[in-house]
């Protein structure tokens, strides 16, 4: 018998509801994202049905033609690349934005906010923590310069930080990058005034060893939803 939704989101729950426990943390202090790339609006609704309201979308391309046939109660994180020229689109479409990796793209970003009459863009920024080559994000040594000249943006709110470790078959080999993630921030926090209260780290194969971390967002999608349709 094919699991439900309702099954499968269950389960998640009860794995972050563990997870918290064992960090000493509340359990509502880590929240989902249901990330839909690759999957159409009837499995949007089946998400929507089954209580979730945040989603995120890797692609603005991709958001652009789906959210319109989505329940519109729904918020949405773009949690993938951003190109700068779409930085327009994306502060339209989506609520917050997890992949800021450059000045360049937040200062797009803050225009484009202010073109669409936003008084406040929600971001994080990106982090290489692992340095791989393939991976986007800022490397850590040039987050400080970063912060220190959105001072003079007025739309974009730096609330935190995210991260992509490598894909490896065991989760724990993840923790190391989580960890590096929050002593950076900490460092970051004393060193700039801003709270960077948000990380979000962690997806459906590590998002336990993500929240034993300190992860504030995770973002989950094969786990939900299934196993993505391929090209």
């Amino acid at each position: 018998m094919n699991e439900s939704f309702l099954d499968r989101l269950a389960r998640v729950q009860e794995r972050m509801t563990r997870a918290c426990e064992r960090a000493g943390r509340p359990a509502d202090s880590v929240r989902l994202v249901a990330v839909s790339k690759t999957h159409g609006p009837e499995a949007v609704r089946e998400a929507a049905d089954a209580g979730l309201e945040i989603m995120g979308e890797n692609r603005v391309q991709e958001a652009r033609a789906k959210i319109p046939l989505c329940p519109g109660h729904l918020r949405w994180h773009l949690v993938g690349h951003l190109q700068t020229n779409k930085a327009r689109d994306a502060a339209a479409l989506f609520e917050r934005i997890h992949s800021v990796d450059s000045l360049k793209l937040l200062t797009a970003l803050d225009r484009a906010a202010e073109q669409a009459g936003r008084s406040a863009l929600p971001v994080l920024l990106e982090v290489n923590v692992s340095g791989e080559g393939t991976k986007f994000g800022l490397k850590p040594d040039e987050v400080p310069a970063v912060l220190e000249a959105a001072n003079t943006l007025t739309r974009v709110q730096i609330q935190g930080l995210m991260t992509m470790p490598p894909l490896t078959p065991d989760p724990a080999d993840a923790r190391p990058h989580f960890q590096r993630l929050r002593t950076l921030r900490d460092q970051w926090r004393s060193a700039s005034g801003y709270a960077l209260e948000e990380l979000s780290m962690g997806m459906s194969h590590d998002f336990e060893v993500a929240i034993e971390e300190g992860a504030t967002w995770i973002r989950l999608g094969t786990i939900l939803f299934g196993e993505r349709a391929k090209p």
